[in-house]
């Protein structure tokens, strides 16, 4: 089966959504399909270096389709899809940024519609070209304005993952916000059929795209463990963060839990070590964290790694004692969970979002309240104090991440639900 993902890319940054598309094509050729990731509107940013494919329906033509009232001449939009040309744009702009990507979220959902017509006529032209997939998978409904123009142009089943979307149209300023939610629900009937990565997704996005039960398939993620290995851990015990560093992640929760824990004699010895990706305007709030810990004397005990290479992923999380990433909204997933649990660390989240799922699913931890530090300070100290249950929690979860969390189970499920007859009614949410 020829499959083909398209994905929006970031160009600066890793994201979470980029990694799980990359590895997903990844686990489908491992079981013999034919599948091709396609980036769009910016470079991917993978862990193995810069990625080479080229990039359709780019964000600069995009961006400039939604301001200038005359189209660009072919071979001048051409130059501007190049991918060092639009990397540099994504370190300058914020060209990922939900509250100022208002108007051109709606152009896009409303697709051949759309201000960026001409450029999804391009996109169309290539995917229709000598690589016609017999299915195309989207990344997010954040895309749905393509898959009209894909069913049309093709004649081939259009599948999209729901992953993280809600969180983004929520935050895009009013009107966009309820036009962009309008323009997904009506756009969500071209769709042959959605894949969740959670439950919770799943019935958010249901009651939000307004989607029958039967048309929506529950795929969690799945990473490959094989890479994450329980290390013997020595020296001082090590709260670990490893997501974007920034406040909606739940940094600044973290900071003030440790803060707290840092009051108690028997916690003298903890340190903080927090890494990830850090954009231009999470400086200055980082800074202030960096401010905190400093009035408290914290500095030599806390450090932040901001944008590390896999190989200091894998180094910071063999470092860790206990893992937490308190992200202040619900989580559709949480890739750094998998990734924590094949470290064999245990984690204490907030209870909301996908986390509550994914603990019972795994065992791999504790559930405190949201955007509570108190809470989240009591729910570390009870492993922090007892490191016989704290290894225990990491085992179940290493367990659960080879059992049930693979990327080879993930492919398998997709490739799946690629080849079922479509969704019937859409007439009983």
């Amino acid at each position: 089966m020829r499959l083909l993902q398209l994905t929006a890319g970031t160009g600066s940054f890793h994201c979470g959504t980029c990694l799980r598309d990359s590895a997903l094509v990844q686990g489908l050729r491992a079981l013999g399909h034919d599948a091709q990731l396609a980036p769009l509107y910016l470079p991917l940013v993978l862990e193995d270096g810069p990625d080479p494919r080229a990039v359709h329906l780019g964000g600069i033509n995009a961006w400039l389709a939604e301001k200038l009232p005359f189209r660009l001449p072919r071979f001048v939009a051409d130059r501007l899809d190049a991918a060092p040309l639009l990397r540099r744009a994504a370190r300058k702009g914020e060209m990922t940024r939900a509250r100022e990507l208002g108007e051109m979220t709606v152009s896009m959902l409303r697709g051949a519609d759309g201000r960026q017509r001409h450029e999804i006529a391009k996109l169309m032209e290539w995917v229709g070209g000598e690589n016609r997939p017999d299915v195309v998978l989207l990344s997010n409904a954040l895309l749905l304005g393509l898959a009209g123009p894909l069913a049309r142009a093709l004649g081939v089943p259009v599948l999209c993952t729901l992953q993280g979307e809600a969180p983004f149209v929520d935050a895009l300023p009013e009107p966009y916000r309820a036009e962009a939610w309008a323009l997904a629900r009506e756009k969500a009937r071209d769709v042959t059929r959605f894949i969740a990565v959670s439950e919770y997704t799943a019935g958010l996005m249901r009651t939000r795209l307004e989607l029958p039960r039967a048309q929506v398939e529950v795929v969690p993620n799945g990473i490959d463990p094989t890479p994450f290995r329980p290390a013997e851990r020595r020296g001082p015990p090590t709260l670990v963060f490893l997501a974007r560093l920034c406040r909606d992640k739940g940094l600044e929760t973290l900071v003030e839990a440790f803060r707290l824990l840092k009051r108690r004699p028997e916690h003298g010895a903890l340190r903080l070590v927090a890494g990830g990706t850090t954009l231009a305007y999470d400086q200055a709030p980082l800074a202030e964290l960096a401010a905190r810990l400093a009035a408290d004397g914290l500095e030599s005990c806390s450090e932040f790694r901001p944008n590390l290479t896999k190989e200091a992923k894998h180094a910071l999380l063999a470092e860790g004692t206990l893992f937490s990433v308190p992200a202040t909204y619900g989580e559709s997933f949480g890739l750094y969970l998998l990734e924590a649990w094949a470290s064999g660390l245990p984690v204490v989240q907030p209870e909301h979002g996908a986390f509550p799922e994914l603990l019972n699913a795994t065992g791999g931890g504790l559930l405190v309240r949201p955007d509570d530090a108190a809470a989240l300070a009591e729910g570390l100290h009870a492993l922090l104090v007892d490191p016989a249950r704290a290894a225990e929690l990491g085992r179940r979860g290493r367990a659960a991440v080879e059992q049930h969390f693979t990327l080879a189970r993930m492919a398998r499920d997709v490739a799946r639900i690629a080849t079922m007859p479509a969704a019937v009614s859409r007439t009983a949410p």
